[in-house]
């Protein structure tokens, strides 16, 4: 039976009697389908994930689920699954991510609306954060993390941009990926969505009555690791842009509620950006190298528009500290650029 004939099969056992329609809810980078499911009678609509059993695997999305909803995150509610061949039904959080309504009517930096839906967000992440226990994640371990930066020198530097890079620039590549792994993993470990960005932050409509903002999806991918990661993910977001002045005031006043609130955020604040900046250097290589892996194996070419931003992010952190002197150079070669003015510490 096709694939999308057994999700019409298992929706008609789960809501007997009811008739419904199916339509494309979100794309996605992943095997993994979603469908808005709207009802004949006027009943609120569901969103039905498809996950391919031979390629997805359903049950850590349920497991991260429930430990978010017991934090105080706003996730979808699971109203039923079948974990065997994939599906899951659940609540709706609505169609307006975090990216649509920034950039609505044109107004893609309006930092004072912008401020309040980030406010919200922090609020959420430090909830995440505040809930956080070893055991329950797969940790972000060195392994992880370096398997994520070799996707930089495989699909970025080799396959997209056709590079072969000498003994030496191998070698320099491997001693910056071991800096930036020393200071990655000397960070305080909580739970970490992985990709808390703005298309994964679902505006919530407060006359829908589906609950809080922001709604939070895509969190399948969950670890234990650096507590700044999700900031980068936040704040370095691959499809928005926002001046470093904004951010700087963010990230200094989600630092100090995190103090009040005794999670293990640095002492000074300079420590702690100094880990977010490094963090941030790991997490723009991993994409830059799934983007590209995206286009060459997928087929999906909807974000190479986004390269140029995330090279952007991960030059300018290399121009602030020496350490990352050698991995810009590199870049320099991968991708030429005027010179600019910078400042390192």
């Amino acid at each position: 039976m096709h694939r999308l004939e057994q999700l019409h099969a298992w929706l008609a056992d789960v809501m007997p009697g009811r008739t419904c329609r199916l339509a494309p809810a979100s794309a996605d980078a992943s095997f993994r389908r979603y469908f808005r499911v709207s009802f004949d009678d006027g009943a609120p609509s569901r969103i039905v994930m498809d996950a391919p059993p031979s390629h997805e695997d359903c049950r850590p999305w349920l497991h991260v689920a429930d430990l978010f909803r017991k934090a105080g995150a706003h996730v979808p509610d699971v109203l039923a699954h079948d974990t065997g061949h994939g599906f899951l039904l659940l609540s709706d959080l609505g169609s307006t991510t975090y990216l649509a309504a920034l950039k609505e009517e044109g107004t893609p930096h309006d930092p004072q609306r912008a401020a309040h839906l980030y406010a919200d967000a922090l609020g959420t992440l430090a909830a995440i954060q505040a809930a956080s226990r070893p055991g329950e994640l797969p940790e972000y371990d060195r392994a992880l993390l370096l398997r994520e930066m070799m996707l930089f020198p495989e699909w970025y530097v080799a396959r997209h941009k056709g590079v072969e890079l000498s003994a030496a620039e191998n070698a320099m590549l491997q001693a910056s990926f071991e800096r930036i792994l020393a200071a990655n993993l000397a960070e305080p470990r909580v739970f970490v969505h992985r990709d808390f960005h703005s298309r994964n932050l679902m505006l919530i409509d407060p006359a829908a009555g589906r609950g809080a903002n922001p709604g939070v999806i895509d969190f399948q991918d969950a670890v234990y690791g650096p507590i700044t990661y999700d900031l980068v993910s936040l704040f370095k977001d691959a499809y928005i842009r926002w001046d470093e002045e904004f951010v700087l005031d963010l990230l200094v006043r989600y630092w100090e509620a995190a103090r009040k609130l005794g999670l293990p955020v640095r002492g000074d604040f300079a420590d702690f950006h100094r880990d977010y900046e490094w963090m941030g250097v790991q997490r723009h290589l991993k994409v830059l190298g799934i983007f590209a892996r995206l286009y060459h194996r997928d087929g999906k070419d909807g974000y190479l528009a986004d390269m140029p931003l995330v090279m952007d992010y991960l030059r300018r952190a290399c121009k602030r500290y020496r350490d990352l002197g050698p991995l810009l150079k590199l870049l320099d070669r991968l991708e030429p650029e005027e010179v600019q003015a910078g400042y390192t510490f």
